[in-house]
């Protein structure tokens, strides 16, 4: 279905799901979105909850409706789908492996953008470098989306996994670069000042450590104008600011799951949220 977005509603964007379908659908059933809304997917659609399989199926069934970026545990399926990484204890993505569509559904994520851009709002998993504008943070994007799609995407997505630079700097070339790239958009949480990446630590904005601080405090952002809306911080939890929609608020750690309507006025969007479980289909 196509979507004019001249005239549709503000998009209503989800955080990251994590498999947790029964927590998905009272969501969506109490946002009550009209059918033309574009429905907006942070990432992390997959893995932990139960019903991995399902949040995807339903993903997909939106069809141009929706629009999703790729997060960390997408490119971790990729990953063990294209035999260059292990099943992790805890994972629950075996069953979209097992699915007789398999192959079709990973071909659909692997043309999954992983930034996406419209009227002032740009959507990452995680976030963006601060020495990124919107032009590079979309140029780079492609970069990384390009390959994934291409016929040597099994190479790219095994390089991802090997160590990444600590340092973004504009001469990173090749595999090195794509890395960069795949880590920044789908795991940052805490950099410095002149944007080097700090993925040990993972809890609240105050467990940062010295010198570093989260990605979108650093001063100077070259993104600071657009509204950035990202997952993947589940410590971190819902954070809501004019320019910035943090919306991972732990579902899959039985907290609650977020949706919010995206309007070009902060003061006129709408948060709704529904209690998770931990066991929730």
């Amino acid at each position: 279905m196509n979507v004019n977005t001249a005239s549709s509603p503000p998009p209503l964007a989800f955080g990251d799901l994590q498999g947790c379908h029964d927590a998905f659908h009272h969501l969506l059933a109490k946002a009550a979105p009209t059918p033309n809304t574009p429905l907006w997917f942070a990432g992390d659609l997959i893995n932990r909850g139960p019903s991995s399989l399902a949040c995807l199926r339903d993903v997909i069934e939106f069809g141009q409706r929706a629009v999703m970026v790729l997060g960390n545990h997408e490119l971790h399926l990729l990953a063990v789908a294209a035999g260059t990484q292990r099943l992790r204890k805890g994972d629950t993505i075996s069953e979209i492996l097992a699915a007789p569509d398999a192959a079709d559904l990973i071909d659909w994520l692997r043309h999954r953008p992983l930034a996406h851009h419209q009227n002032g709002m740009l959507m990452v998993h995680a976030g963006v470098l601060p020495q990124w504008d919107l032009a590079l943070t979309l140029e780079l994007a492609h970069e990384l989306e390009q390959a994934l799609r291409g016929p040597n995407w099994r190479t790219c997505i095994a390089q991802l996994s090997q160590p990444t630079p600590a340092r973004w700097h504009h001469g990173v070339s090749g595999d090195e670069r794509l890395r960069i790239i795949a880590h920044t958009l789908t795991r940052i949480r805490f950099c410095n000042l002149e944007g080097e990446l700090e993925f040990n630590a993972k809890g609240e904005p105050d467990t940062a450590p010295p010198g570093y601080m989260p990605w979108f405090d650093v001063p100077g952002r070259r993104t600071s104008e657009l509204t950035v809306v990202f997952g993947h911080w589940a410590a971190l939890g819902l954070l809501l600011r004019d320019k910035l929609c943090a919306l991972d608020s732990g579902c899959i750690w039985g907290r609650q799951l977020s949706a919010i309507t995206l309007n070009a006025e902060p003061s006129k969007r709408t948060l709704t949220q529904v209690a998770c479980s931990i066991t929730s289909g």
